[in-house]
Order: C-alpha cells, then sequence, then structure tokens
C-alpha cells in the first residue's frame, strides 16, 4: 500500500531544516562522496601498511584480505560483561567473521568503544562524565575505521550515549556503509510501576535498603536492555526509523536462535552494500534531512527519551545538518502519541513487540503521512520493508508482513485512534531561557504550576531538604548549576522517588534545570536542559528563593513572574571545584570548557567550517 500524502507540517519543517543545513550540507555531502567509488579501501595501502594489518589473521583470511577485490568489514562494539544490555555482543564477533567469510567476504574486530551505563552512575560521581562519553565514543569509533581497511562497518551498541555516539561517529566516514545490530531487550521482570512503587516507598522511609534491591534485582535481572521506554531502547527505535537496522531488529531478545540469525545477516547485509556491488549505500546518503525528520517524528510517537533533544541534534551537526528545538516542538503539535510504554503507560518493551512492535508503529505513521517515504535505508530506498518483520524459516532469516493492527490497544494504537493528538516532548520559553519537557507521563492537571522557588546547586542539597520535611508545599524545585559547561550535564533521575512523593501528597511541584534527567522522565513535570545554563550566564543563575516561577507545559511558558528588575541582580557565583576532581573528571576540564550549549548538542566537538556552529 503507498503511502498517505505528507503532512503538510512535516513537509514544512523538513524544507526549513533543508534550507537552513544547506551550506553546510553540502560541503559535508562533497567531502563524503569524493571517497566513494573505490572497489575496496584497503587497494590503497603500501604493502608494509597492509602486511601489518593481515600479520594475526589466519591463513584464510590472510590469503582473502591480501587480494583487493573483496570487501572487508570492519567491526566496531561497545561490549563488556558488566552492562546487561551489551553483555550478549560478546558473541557477535566470531558469528560476523563467519558469515562475512562465508558470503565471500571478510571481517575484523577493528576496535571496542566505551559504554557507560546511566543506571549505575545515576547519582554518582562518574554520572558527570556521561554525557560527554557520547563525543569519547564517536572518537573511539573514527579510530577504529582510522584504518583504511574497511568496506562498511557494522556497529554493535545499545544505550544511552554509546549509539549516538558510534553513528557521530561513523558520519565522519561518511563514504562507507554502516549497519547496527542490537542485543534485544531483557526478559519482563519486576513491572516498572512495581519498582517505582518501592522506590517512593524507600524515599519515604516505608521500605528499607533489602527490600530496595530486591526491587531492583527484580526488574534488572537477565543479559539485555533495561525493559522501560528510555534512552537505549529509544535508540533502537531510532535506529529502525531511520534505516540503520535490518527491519525488525530492534526488540528481538538476546539468546535466541532469531537474535543469533539476524546478528548473521546483518553481516552479509553490510557487506553488499559495499562499493563496487549493484547496492552501494553509504551512511552519507542514509542520514539526511528527511531520515532526521522520521526520527523526530518517531520519538513524539512513542513519548520517547529526552537525551535525544541533545543526541539528535549532534547526529544532525555531525552530518552537516541543523536541527533545533523549534522543529521537535512543531512537529510534537501535529505527531499522535501511539505508544504507552513505561514511564508513559504500565507496559514494557517486550510488551510494545507482542503488540505489534516497530513494524506496525513505522506502517501507522507512514500511512498516516507523518513519515518521509523517499529516504534512502540500508534496505534500499523507502520504509516499505520496515512495515514488515523478521522471523526463521529453516534456519534462515524471512521478512514477513507486519501486523496492520495492535494486538493489544492499551499499548499500541494506530493514528487514527491515538492516546493523544500530539507528542511527547514540548519547548518551553520564557525569561528562564528555552527547555524541553516530556509530557507524555504527566496527567494534564500537572502540566501548569505556578509555585515559589527554592533554589539548589546540588542534586545532596535537595535531597536533604526533602528529608527534613522542608519542601512540604507547593514548590518549584529550581536546580541550577548542572549543566555541560557546569558539570558535563549529568541525569537527575535519582531526584524523581522524592519529587514524586511531594506530589502524590497533593502538592503542586515541578523541576526547572539546566541538567538532564532520565529517558525514563515521569510524572513530575520537569523543564530541563534550560539553556543558557546557569554558569555560562544563564537567568536560572539569578533566581533567589521565594520567586514566583510559572511552568506552563500547555502554552510552552517557563518564566519568573513578578519582579521586573530580576534579570539585573547579580548572578550567583559557581564553584567549578567539586566537579573538576576525582572519578576521571579531572580529565574532562577540556570537554567543559569547550562544550555546547544544550541546542546545540551539548558537545565538545570543535567542528569543521562545513558543519556550522
Amino acid at each position: 500500500m503507498a503511502p498517505a500524502p505528507l503532512h503538510p507540517v512535516v513537509q514544512s519543517v523538513t524544507a526549513r531544516i533543508i534550507a537552513r543545513s544547506r551550506a553546510t550540507r553540502e560541503p559535508y555531502l562533497a567531502r563524503s562522496r569524493a571517497a566513494y567509488g573505490r572497489k575496496t579501501q584497503r587497494a590503497g595501502l603500501a604493502c608494509a601498511n597492509l602486511a601489518h594489518a593481515l600479520a594475526a589473521e589466519p591463513d584464510a583470511a590472510k590469503a582473502r584480505l591480501a587480494g583487493t577485490e573483496r570487501p572487508n568489514l570492519a567491526i566496531v562494539s561497545a561490549y563488556n560483561d558488566m552492562l546487561s544490555a551489551h553483555q550478549p555482543l560478546g558473541r557477535y564477533p566470531a558469528w560476523i567473521k563467519q558469515a562475512a567469510f562465508a558470503a565471500g567476504g571478510s571481517a575484523q574486530f577493528a576496535g571496542g568503544v566505551p559504554a557507560m551505563c546511566d543506571g549505575i552512575t545515576q547519582g554518582q560521581a562518574g554520572m558527570e562524565l556521561s554525557l560527554f562519553s557520547r563525543d569519547v565514543i564517536a572518537m573511539s569509533t573514527a579510530i577504529a575505521l582510522s584504518h583504511q581497511m574497511f568496506d562498511a562497518a557494522v556497529c554493535l551498541g545499545v544505550c544511552d550515549k554509546i549509539v549516538p555516539g558510534m553513528l557521530i561517529g561513523a558520519l565522519a566516514f561518511g563514504h562507507l556503509p554502516v549497519v547496527f545490530v542490537p542485543a534485544g531487550p531483557m526478559p519482563s521482570g519486576v513491572s516498572n510501576e512495581e519498582k517505582s512503587r518501592v522506590r517512593q516507598a524507600h524515599a519515604r522511609g516505608e521500605a528499607d535498603r533489602d527490600a530496595l534491591l530486591a526491587s531492583e534485582m527484580g526488574a534488572y535481572h537477565a543479559p539485555g536492555t533495561c525493559t522501560f521506554y528510555g534512552t537505549a531502547n529509544s535508540n533502537q527505535m531510532l535506529m529502525e526509523i531511520m534505516g540503520l537496522h535490518l527491519p525488525g531488529a530492534s526488540f528481538v531478545p538476546p539468546g535466541t536462535a532469531l537474535r543469533e540469525a539476524l546478528t548473521r545477516e546483518a553481516a552479509r547485509h553490510a557487506l553488499g552494500l559495499a562499493a563496487g556491488g549493484g547496492r552501494f549505500t553509504p551512511v552519507a546518503e542514509v542520514i539526511d534531512e528527511r531520515a532526521l525528520v522520521n526520527g523526530i517524528v518517531g520519538l513524539l510517537a512513542t513519548g520517547g527519551s529526552t537525551n535525544h533533544t541533545l543526541h539528535l541534534v549532534a547526529v544532525a551537526r555531525a552530518a552537516g545538518i541543523a536541527i533545533d528545538w523549534d522543529d521537535f516542538s512543531d512537529l510534537s503539535a501535529v505527531v499522535p502519541l501511539l505508544t504507552r510504554v513505561y514511564p508513559n503507560g504500565a507496559a514494557d518493551v517486550n510488551q510494545f513487540q507482542a503488540a505489534g512492535g516497530m513494524a506496525l508503529l513505522i506502517r501507522s505513521l507512514r500511512d498516516a503521512g507523518l513519515l518521509h517515504d523517499e529516504v534512502t535505508t540500508v534496505m534500499g530506498r523507502g520504509l516499505a520493508a520496515y512495515t514488515r518483520r523478521p522471523a526463521l524459516r529453516e534456519g534462515a532469516v524471512v521478512w514477513e508482513d507486519g501486523p496492520c493492527a495492535s494486538t493489544d490497544l492499551s499499548v499500541l494504537r494506530g493514528a487514527d485512534a491515538p492516546f493523544s493528538p500530539d507528542g511527547g516532548l514540548k519547548l518551553l520559553r520564557g525569561n528562564l531561557g528555552r527547555a524541553v519537557i516530556k509530557v507524555s507521563a504527566v496527567a494534564p492537571e500537572h502540566r501548569v504550576v505556578e509555585a515559589p522557588a527554592r533554589i539548589f546547586d546540588t542534586q545532596e542539597a535537595l535531597l536533604q531538604a526533602f528529608g527534613r520535611g522542608e519542601l512540604e508545599r507547593d514548590l518549584v524545585a529550581v536546580l541550577r548549576f548542572q549543566g555541560p559547561r557546569a558539570n558535563g550535564m549529568p541525569e537527575l533521575h535519582q531526584l524523581t522517588p522524592a519529587l514524586s512523593v511531594l506530589q502524590a501528597r497533593g502538592h503542586r511541584v515541578a523541576l526547572v534545570t539546566d541538567g538532564r534527567m532520565s529517558g525514563a522522565s515521569g510524572k513530575v513535570p520537569a523543564a530541563i536542559h534550560v539553556t543558557p545554563e546557569a554558569c555560562a550566564g544563564g537567568p536560572l543563575a539569578r533566581l533567589r528563593d521565594g520567586d514566583v516561577v510559572r511552568l506552563d507545559a500547555s502554552t510552552g511558558t517557563l518564566a519568573v513572574l513578578g519582579d521586573t528588575d530580576w534579570p539585573a541582580r547579580a548572578p550567583a557565583g559557581f564553584d567549578p571545584a567539586a566537579s573538576a576532581q576525582g572519578i576521571g573528571r579531572d580529565l574532562f576540564g577540556v570537554a567543559r570548557a569547550q562544550a555546547d550549549g544544550a541546542e546545540q548538542g551539548a558537545g565538545f566537538f570543535q567542528w569543521p567550517q562545513w558543519a556550522g556552529r
């Protein structure tokens, strides 16, 4: 079935992105295209260079690589066995090498990238390295691909900063085809609602550490991605809807025959996209303005992670494309919310997959004219292939027609009967700056809060005030000096249980911060990523206890009310010493000093002229 005509707002937002980006996108494409067309990359290496790359290979692989006709696949992996989402990746390189060799090519493990877990570092000093790890991962990916041995790449990564970082690094090699390969979610355990209940009980002092730990270990209990719809699972949705996964790959569990078969198929498929064949598909042609708009639409339709208001901006810049929060906001007004997956519902991603998954989501959005169909993907032209889902038939992967209707309307719906007529992310503007808010999990009655501000400069100070009972009233909790230049912009998800307790007690509560919340941003309204950040001259530095702040998600307002002279106040001082040393933070001073603002992606790269500033 042909897709519906493109929605006029999707069309107009895309047109302005194309116009805004022309001066940077065209040089990026020219640079990438100048490297197209070689039969194999290693054909340009001198004999001594090539010998170094072959020295450790088995004889059969050595003989194949010594020739320069057959494509060679780079494996870039975020494997480690501490993180559940990445532990399954340990078996992938052997499968990929076997599949590539059997398909007539070869594959080498090109390099590893670091993989942090925000779940482990949440509320800890190490969280201040988390966002910057994205750019380190991008550089690590570039180092892995820099040997000019590779004709295509498979990127093995799952979680928060890893997938965006790998994609940014891969886009620096725009002439190479790239296929992303996920690990899949762990089995469902303790429900996300039950986990949240125990966390709040612990925050109230009604559950001890043993009860809390038992609940957490019941939720996070096996190899695979965490099952709530945070940044990790939003990553998988994005890679699929933007055409960098094999169709239906995102949420197939690890440890299954289909997961292994899809991984082997990804290797064969990536080889077939290399230059010299009939399906050459470099990543520079896949990630364009239309693909990025499709990604934003998917994010909004699923109530996805707020972190991608940073990551998608950074990915776009790596491809010479400029997107901003106005683009997210304007699309949010017309993209309906089609899923209810925790934190904006009780279900997890396994239930989303069972209800119809990505195939149905993409079909619904495509049929409603909300996705660009004239895109290039690793499967070819258009999104029709992504309305199909994989199955195993006699040991081989085949794609079958995906469902046309949801099997669970409490989890996944079509665009004709959405949970909400608009998307899950909104832009806030006012005299406190620009910010984003995720409202898909926030009840309508909590979306407007006007109350006196209580100002904090650290998470610990806020939690201590809660513990002393000082926050038992309507309030806007303002947590400042949490931006990228201050301390690396940590996630502040550990505040959620305490703020949720206050809201449950009947108080009108909101959070305003220049830091981040988790992809699991929940039921308390939170104006996050406030930019300019406080330590870079932003208005939050001028707020004082008792100032009345209005957060209105319905009108997109974030403002201090009353005193018209407040901008003339001297800003509060910021002491960087607390975040300058310890737990590796000493090494990231240059990152903090060079970091862009949140709306520019909060990265520390000094982009070349073609990428703009």
